[in-house]
């Protein structure tokens, strides 16, 4: 009688044992996930502002000498991540191949269009007063006829992205303050099935910290199996989205998940060991007739 008691008390805790660590793997997941979210916002933040393209003309007598050696200095400036060299006839392909039709029959066979470079600036430079500095600065070469880029546009991008960060940062502090109440439930409700352990071994004489340290480490234990739990999840989440999305999940970017990696770690290690620290703290200084009613 005693070992089927045994045997169905060890059942009971291995049952415990593994629902608490498939609650915090699922908390933990939804906290990296929404991670995930925040750190490819950041990247199609960042490849938006690189595309957005600023075009120079040429005037028709400019020789293509003068252009690249022009198109070479702006590779050269750091506020410019590549440029494009885009000839006349280059521009006239793109024309008809966008309209469908050869328009120069209808113009005596003489291609109106210029050359061109399209310059795209680095992130940190893809705003408005940067974009105006070097398009006056362009503007003054003798070979250029004009300097364009949609100014309302890229007005428009860098107010989204600036309100959508914010809006980011907001939901995951809600996101995580949500995640710490729901694995300290789940390692409170861990630590109450064993509350009568704990008042037995205060009984005896154990010390405090004796008491303690079994039950934080195993919630240590926990936290670092669900945290690996879920960083399996978003690996396997990542590997299936990079075929389709191969601009925006650069998997070659492996610092930027080594880091979000090891937050969840850290995430799920530090909120386990506070919450078995406080709950095996609860029951030791409860009194015995709460037991019962806790």
């Amino acid at each position: 009688m005693a070992k089927q008691e045994d045997k169905f008390a060890k059942r009971r805790l291995r049952a415990s044992y593994f629902t608490s660590v498939i609650s915090i793997t699922l908390v933990l997941f939804i906290l990296g996930f929404f991670g995930l979210i925040i750190l490819h916002s950041n990247m199609i933040g960042k490849y938006v502002k690189e595309n957005i393209q600023m075009d120079v003309y040429m005037k028709k007598n400019a020789k293509e000498a003068e252009i690249f050696r022009l198109k070479k200095e702006l590779d050269a400036t750091d506020n410019v991540k590549y440029t494009k060299y885009i000839s006349a006839e280059k521009a006239k392909e793109i024309y008809e191949q966008d309209m469908g039709e050869d328009f120069i029959q209808f113009l005596d066979g003489e291609n109106p269009l210029h050359s061109s470079i399209e310059i795209h600036l680095a992130e940190a430079y893809a705003n408005v007063t940067e974009l105006r500095k070097l398009a006056d600065k362009i503007h003054k070469r003798k070979i250029v006829e004009d300097v364009r880029f949609h100014e309302d546009y890229v007005k428009s991008i860098n107010d989204n992205i600036a309100k959508i960060t914010i809006f980011f940062l907001i939901v995951s502090g809600m996101l995580l303050l949500i995640s710490i109440v729901l694995i300290s439930n789940t390692i409170r409700l861990s630590v109450y099935s064993n509350r009568f352990i704990i008042r037995s071994m205060k009984l005896i004489g154990a010390t405090q910290a004796f008491i303690r340290k079994p039950f934080i480490w195993r919630g240590i234990a926990q936290g670092i199996i669900s945290a690996l739990l879920s960083i399996g999840l978003l690996v396997v989440i990542l590997y299936k989205l990079q075929p389709q999305f191969p601009e925006l999940i650069n998997l070659k970017n492996i610092d930027l998940y080594l880091i979000l990696f090891a937050g969840i770690i850290l995430t799920g290690v530090v909120i386990s060991w506070w919450s078995s620290s406080l709950s095996v703290r609860r029951y030791l200084r409860m009194k015995i007739d709460n037991l019962y009613l806790s």
